[in-house]
Order: C-alpha cells, then sequence, then structure tokens
C-alpha cells in the first residue's frame, strides 16, 4: 500500500509538471494548434514509403555509433611504431588514426562491434537513400509541388557520398590511402588551379600532415550538419505538401489517404527503428567488414591489392578504369582527359541531370497542375526506360570498377573485359532503354487484355456437343480501379514548320515520351470517374501555398 501511494503521488506530480509545462510553451509558442494538426496527420502505409525510413533510422544509427568510436580516434598523420595488442603489426611504423583504429578495433570493450555496425550503418544508409530517389523518380513524386523535395533528396545523396568516403578515408590503411591517391589525382586533374587546390586540401605535397584532420572535421561535423539540416527540410516539406499515394477507391489529386501519425504510425514507424538496429547489429557482430589490419598502414609506394572501394563511389572507379589515356599539352598545362572526364565531368553532368530533370518533364509536358497520385511505372514508359538504362549504365561502371578481380577469377585478358565493359557502356543503356519501354507496353496490352476478356479461372467446361472452353472472370473492382486511375498527358500539338525551333524541339520531345502508349477500354462512366480522380487541386487565394 506505502509504495502504490508513493507511485501514485509520483504519477501525479509528474502529470502537473507536464501540464504546467505545456501550458508554458503554449502560451509562447503554437504548441497546441502543431501538436494537434502532426498527430492527426495522415502518413502512407505501403511498403515503398519505408525506404525513406530506412534511411533515416540508418543515419541515426551512425550518429549514436559515431559518436561512441569519436572518443577513441585520434585523427592524426604523426607516425609512431606500434606496440598494441595485434601481433602481426606489432613494431611497425604507421599513423596515429591506424593505430588508434587498430587499438579501437582489438583493446576497447566492444570497438570492433561499434566500428562494423557503424561501417554496415553507412552502407544502408546510402543504399536506402539511393532506392528511396528511385521510388521518387519512377513513380513521378518529383512532380509539382515537390520539385524542391526532388533537389533536396539529391544533394542529400552527395552529401552521403562524401560523408561516407570521408569516413572510409579516415583510418589510413592501405586500402583507404589507395582511394585518397585517387582522390588526390583527380583534384590535380582540374584545368589551371588543380595544383593549388592539392596544395590546399593537403597541406602541401601528397600526402601531407593535415588530411586526416581536415577530413575528420568535414566527417564529424561539416557534412552531419548539413545532413540533418537537409532532412529537417525535408521532412518539413513532406509534413507540409503531404504525401503521395497510389491509385485506388477514395484517393485522388485532392486528398491524403494514411494512417494518422499516433499511434499507428508511431507505433509501426518505431518497430521498423528496432528491426533497423537489429538487422544492422547482426551485420556488425556477424559479417566482417573492412578489416584494417589486413591491410597494414597506409605507405605512398604500395598499393593494397584487389582495392575496391565502397559501392556508392565505385562507378568512379570503373569509369577511370575504362577511360583511354587521353592527354592535352596547351601552353605547357597538360590536361589529363583520362581522369578529368570520367572523375569530374561524368558525375557533374550526372547530377546536373537529377537536379534538372523534375523541371525538364515539365517543360516536355507543359503540365502546371499538381501531382498527388503516384504514377504506376508501366503507364510512363519513356521516363522507365530511362530510369532503367541510368541503372544500366552505373551497373556496368560498378562492374568495371572491379575489371581486375573478375579478370582474375575469370582468367580473361583484362585489355579484353575493359573493352568488353567500354561496347556495353554505350550499348547496355541503349538495350536496356529500348527493352524497358517494349515491356512496359506489352504490361499496358495485358491489362487491356484483362479488362476486355476477363482474367482466367483454371476451370474449363465443356458443352452438351463436346466442345471445351476456359472460363473467365471479370477483374475484381479495386484492380480494375488501379488500372483504369492513370494520367497520362497527351503529346503537345506540331507548332508548324515556321514556329521557333525550341517549340518544335519541345513538340518532338513530347511526342517522344508520351506518343507510345496502349489505351485502355473504359465507359462513359469510368472516365468521368477518372476525371475526377485525377484532376488538379482547386487552388484558392488561401491555397496559393505552390503557386
Amino acid at each position: 500500500m506505502l509504495f502504490r501511494n508513493a507511485t501514485e503521488g509520483t504519477v501525479a506530480r509528474a502529470r502537473r509538471v507536464g501540464r504546467s509545462a505545456f501550458s508554458a510553451a503554449d502560451g509562447r509558442l503554437p504548441a497546441s494548434e502543431a501538436g494537434r494538426a502532426l498527430l492527426r496527420k495522415a502518413f502512407p502505409d505501403h511498403w515503398s514509403f519505408l525506404l525513406g525510413e530506412i534511411a533515416l533510422y540508418s543515419l541515426l544509427v551512425l550518429v549514436l555509433t559515431g559518436v561512441y568510436l569519436t572518443l577513441f580516434f585520434e585523427p592524426s598523420m604523426a607516425h609512431r611504431t606500434y606496440d598494441g595488442a595485434y601481433g602481426p603489426l606489432r613494431g611497425l611504423s604507421m599513423s596515429g588514426a591506424y593505430a588508434s583504429t587498430l587499438r579501437i578495433s582489438f583493446e576497447v570493450r566492444g570497438g570492433l562491434l561499434i566500428r562494423q555496425i557503424h561501417h554496415w550503418a553507412a552502407l544502408v544508409f546510402v543504399s536506402a537513400l539511393g532506392v528511396h530517389l528511385l521510388r521518387v523518380f519512377f513513380t513521378g513524386a518529383f512532380r509539382r509541388p515537390r520539385e524542391v523535395n526532388w533537389m533536396v533528396g539529391v544533394t542529400l545523396f552527395m552529401l552521403a557520398m562524401l560523408e561516407g568516403f570521408a569516413g572510409y578515408s579516415l583510418p589510413d590503411d592501405l586500402l583507404s590511402g589507395t582511394g585518397l591517391r585517387t582522390a588526390n589525382t583527380i583534384v590535380l586533374s582540374l584545368p589551371l588551379v588543380g595544383t593549388y587546390l592539392s596544395y590546399f586540401i593537403w597541406g602541401g605535397s601528397y600526402p601531407g600532415h593535415i588530411l586526416l584532420s581536415r577530413l575528420y572535421t568535414v566527417h564529424i561535423l561539416l557534412v552531419p550538419g548539413l545532413l540533418l539540416a537537409l532532412i529537417g527540410l525535408h521532412l518539413l516539406l513532406v509534413v507540409y505538401l503531404k504525401h503521395t499515394h497510389w491509385p485506388a477507391r477514395g484517393r485522388t489529386n485532392r486528398n491524403a489517404v494514411g494512417q494518422p501519425m499516433f499511434p499507428q504510425f508511431t507505433a509501426k514507424s518505431s518497430g521498423l527503428f528496432f528491426m533497423v538496429f537489429a538487422v544492422l547489429t547482426l551485420l556488425g557482430g556477424l559479417a566482417q567488414i573492412n578489416p584494417v589490419w589486413a591491410y597494414g598502414p597506409y605507405l605512398t609506394d604500395t598499393v593494397s591489392t584487389d582495392a575496391q572501394p565502397d559501392w556508392y563511389v565505385g562507378f568512379l572507379e570503373g569509369a577511370l578504369r575504362l577511360m583511354p589515356a587521353w592527354e592535352t599539352n596547351v601552353a605547357g598545362h597538360t590536361l589529363m582527359w583520362n581522369v578529368l572526364l570520367p572523375a569530374i565531368v561524368l558525375p557533374g553532368i550526372l547530377f546536373m541531370l537529377l537536379y534538372a530533370y523534375p523541371f525538364f518533364e515539365r517543360w516536355v509536358t507543359g503540365d502546371l497542375m499538381e501531382h498527388h497520385l503516384c504514377d504506376r511505372p508501366r503507364n510512363v514508359p519513356t521516363r522507365t526506360a530511362l530510369g532503367v538504362a541510368a541503372l544500366v549504365w552505373y551497373a556496368v561502371l560498378l562492374a568495371a570498377g572491379g575489371n581486375d578481380v573478375i579478370a582474375t577469377l575469370f582468367r580473361v585478358s583484362v585489355e579484353t573485359l575493359t573493352w568488353i565493359f567500354r561496347v556495353l557502356f554505350v550499348l547496355g543503356p541503349v538495350l536496356a532503354f529500348l527493352l524497358t519501354k517494349r515491356i512496359c507496353l506489352a504490361l499496358q496490352d495485358r491489362e487491356r487484355q484483362l479488362l476486355l476478356e476477363g482474367r482466367e479461372t483454371g476451370y474449363v467446361l465443356q458443352n452438351v456437343y463436346g466442345g471445351l472452353r476456359e472460363t473467365q472472370e471479370p477483374v475484381p473492382t479495386t484492380e480494375r480501379y488501379r488500372m483504369l486511375a492513370r494520367d497520362i498527358p497527351q503529346p503537345l500539338p506540331h507548332p508548324g514548320a515556321r514556329a521557333p525551333r525550341l517549340d518544335r524541339l519541345r513538340a518532338a520531345l513530347s511526342a517522344w515520351y508520351f506518343r507510345d502508349r496502349v489505351e485502355l477500354p473504359v465507359t462513359a462512366e469510368q472516365r468521368r470517374q477518372i476525371g475526377e480522380t485525377v484532376a488538379s487541386p482547386k487552388v484558392s487565394a488561401g491555397a496559393e501555398r505552390n503557386g
């Protein structure tokens, strides 16, 4: 009885303190209005929308494990003789960074587990972020009013790559040192300013003595701050603009259907966080990654065998290996095309295209309305084919980054393999584009057939004359609605031969984008319902938030 009374008194006091604190905050900030709106906000319930949450929770694991690692890591390039617990390297000269990494791995309690969880979380974070961007691209969720959020996501992906490379380089082992040597060569390839920029970053001639301390600051302070700020902006825009959703009954361009934040989404999202944390912990404990003790300390005259970077920068390695050895001497300056083009120009063009794509598609379609319904990839075959072509292009470069390992494994010539990858670099995306577009159109045609003839039941009937026929049943209403509720722009009319060249180019691109389609059989009533579903939200004076 005594303990129960004490507990009830503590709970009562906690409630009074909570009410007082909330009243104080509500008197100075719009706490009640914001809290009520946030708690009742509709969140999507489709599994594909959880990809962004996996990225977010992986970042949270990165922060937690990274804070622990910073307590023991020493970002020093000053050399010393190793006398730690790992016997095979005892007595070797190495940097303070590498020695502290060995200490974390073999002497700090739980250090190796935390370090491996940190590395796996980095890979999962960049992977989930990349797949999340692909989901947004293939479903058209980058269209108005979410162009800014798309640009924020692309910037997050760039920063995640930079953050991963900085963390990958900090141990100063032979593998990461090889990557830093490649980075130095890339910086030196910049015309006119490359030498000066290299001296500034490395603090003198390579390898310098201050790079790791600068990378450490970038890795634990600068880039994480930018990541957290952009993620906050991204989440704010998601709350403000609402989420997209897949076509279904009751879901239109004018509403946001989903589960409320509390308690449904909160419980589901909390469970996902613990699942992500558990999987990363299992990977960190059971799957070895980046065993720096096996590579040894970095020496400028030594290169690690089978050196492979993490996957998100592997395409740069492949591009460097496929580029012919082209150089040009101009007024005493050497232009290193074999490094400049694949390592600077190519990724620069890639990210410029990613930033510009929402505005390019809007210009091609002339579509200025808001879109809150997701596109099914098959219904926009040209966009889907472009995305798959880009993935094939990336996969070719990623595989080319390991051409020496593949050549050794399959006992083929590295030169032959390099030429095969060069041909695939040009032809692979083209073939992928054509094949993907035909598959999308075939899927549309299949849906037309289902709508006209119905779905096969697997039963066969025999009539009185002995004839056999297969029975079919109509497509279920929910599936029929999902097939028909699509919003594909019509190609722009041709402006005529005397129109400005830019207008003619726009009309040609619009025809190329949206000419190929399979028309589905719809009744007048179904066409009216589809029109109501995909109609643009009514814009009033108080709703001009995205104009």
